[in-house]
């Protein structure tokens, strides 16, 4: 198992499952998920977990992501 899980915003305190549907059924991009909901939009940790989860429906992730 992986050292690490990482399936929230932890500024929004908003999980990557419930993002990602949401987003899906609006066709949001990146901007509009940190417009919409704040995600990404505080400290910008969670911004490479949210562009991901946009391109490719990934919802947890094991391993730290960098732009």
């Amino acid at each position: 198992m992986s050292a690490i899980t990482i399936t929230r915003c932890v500024c929004q305190r908003m999980p990557f499952t419930v993002l990602a549907p949401l987003a899906r059924e609006r066709g949001w991009t990146l901007d509009d998920v940190m417009r919409e909901t704040g995600c990404g939009d505080q400290c910008g940790l969670c911004q490479p977990y949210l562009k991901r989860m946009l391109a490719t429906g990934q919802t947890e992730f094991h391993e730290v992501l960098w732009e």
